[in-house]
């Protein structure tokens, strides 16, 4: 099925010009244009061309002007006449294959100036700080999947947009292509535009999160996505019970779920809250056998959950986070065949409960009898109960009760994450005496169900 095409083109008094000339070019060949700015325009009077005034920042502009885009695929065009419009075909073909939900171009000009060297470390810390592997992230020349792009809340009122759209769209793990794009000369940047990348680029990479730190649990649940060490050990310790039909109850933003994923016949991925299950979905988009569910634990269709055979349901630091943890181990005993699993990792030490437990949602750590009292009171039978992670509990007393955040500090997880890998050998050959986490497998028995 063909796709649509709108093109957006902000501007300003200096760009005016180039801004009229593209959009009397697009205009006769029939395509959507929305010019949003200030500045004095000669716009062709067409009903495919709509034109937003009195809008000073290229925040404000592109904001305003996807509020009226209709096409399915948006490029975002630079009033520059250095930008050719021949090269959108090439920026469009992966989104319209279906390999991409945002392309930039790459800039290949033929002199470098102050302006492209300042543009290229710009690039280098755009990768840093949102680990994309693109060559030139903020080409004034892109092209996105219209859902995509009205999917992300921009808030940037200048040039800092530009930054802002890598970061957010990388953050909720959209798939982000490049192809090279041929400049006649080097398009113009201004100092001030390349100052508010920056300090946008900045902020996100220090104070602020993707979400503009509107979601608070999320500010720790990026943050242990980046822990690649330490997520590599609990999605090795799940792994060693799965069945090949699983159920994981509380996704997230599939940091465990990516790990569990390989190899499985079927993975449901419930997610309570939809921000998580949107991330889900462009995640493992074009991995059918994993399915984002939306739903809350004590809402589920279970009958339907039911009918899919699962044989193990796996829940990584979310039984806690539930109200009625009884209630909700006996729906999943009601779902799985006698000798299915449940696998079940949960913050212990009730001594430790503090303010980051307040700012994800926990209702409680559990103790050992704790644990083994609900999975064998509604339908288990424990096969195994342990400790992890016993070196953790130093950081989160401090973190959590003694200072009070809200958050895991990226540092010392960054820190801790490097000895995870020794840690998790230590573990595996010492019965702990203690941890700051439980781990425990237990198999539903033939009771009443």
């Amino acid at each position: 099925m063909s796709q649509s095409l709108s093109f957006v083109i902000p501007f300003t008094p200096a760009s005016a010009g180039d801004a009229s000339r593209f959009a009397h070019v697009l205009a006769a060949r029939g395509t959507e244009v929305i010019l949003a700015g200030d500045g004095p325009l000669d716009a062709p009077t067409l009903p495919n061309v709509h034109v937003l005034s009195g809008l000073s920042g290229k925040g404000a502009a592109i904001r305003a002007a996807l509020s009226r885009v209709t096409g399915d695929i948006t490029v975002l065009q630079d009033a520059d006449a250095a930008y050719s419009l021949e090269a959108c075909e090439a920026l469009c073909r992966p989104i319209r294959e279906d390999a991409a939900d945002a392309v930039f171009g790459s800039r290949r000009v033929p002199k470098l100036g102050a302006e492209q060297l300042a543009d290229r470390a710009l690039g280098h810390v755009t990768r840093f700080v949102t680990d994309v592997s693109l060559e030139d992230p903020l080409c004034g020349q892109r092209a996105f999947r219209t859902e995509a792009l009205k999917s992300v809340s921009l808030t940037s009122e200048d040039d800092s947009v530009d930054a802002e759209i890598v970061v957010k769209l990388s953050a909720q793990l959209y798939r982000l292509a490049e192809v090279p794009v041929t400049l006649d000369a080097a398009p113009r940047r201004p100092l001030g535009a390349q100052l508010a990348r920056l300090r946008t680029l900045m902020r996100y990479a220090t104070v602020q999160n993707d979400a503009d730190n509107q979601h608070e649990g999320y500010t720790t649940l990026e943050r242990m996505d980046g822990a690649s060490n330490y997520n590599a050990w609990l999605g090795q310790r799940f792994s060693e019970h799965l069945g090949r039909r699983v159920l994981e109850i509380g996704a997230g933003i599939g940091t465990i779920t990516e790990k569990l994923e390989p190899g499985l016949e079927l993975l449901i991925a419930l997610e309570v809250d939809r921000f998580y299950v949107d991330r889900l979905k462009n995640k493992f988009r074009g991995k059918p056998h994993v399915r984002p569910y939306l739903s809350d634990v004590a809402l589920a269709d279970w009958e339907s959950l039911k009918a899919e055979r699962l044989d193990t349901i796996v829940l990584s630091n979310v039984l806690e986070h539930i109200p009625d943890d009884a209630s909700a181990v006996r729906r999943f005993r009601q779902i799985l065949p006698v000798g299915g699993k449940v696998v079940v990792l949960v913050p212990a030490l009730p001594q430790l409960f503090g303010s980051i437990d307040e700012a994800v949602g926990h209702h409680r750590r559990y103790t050992p009898e704790a644990l083994r009292q609900v999975l064998e009171g509604n339908g288990f039978e424990v096969e195994t109960l342990e400790w992890m992670n016993l070196m953790g509990i130093p950081g989160w007393f401090m973190n959590s009760r003694v200072m009070r955040r809200r958050s895991v500090p990226k540092l010392q997880l960054k820190v801790y994450d490097r000895i995870a890998p020794f840690l998790a050998k230590a573990e595996s050959q010492v019965k702990l005496p203690v941890g700051m986490s439980l781990f425990a497998v237990a198999r539903a028995t033939g009771g009443a169900r």
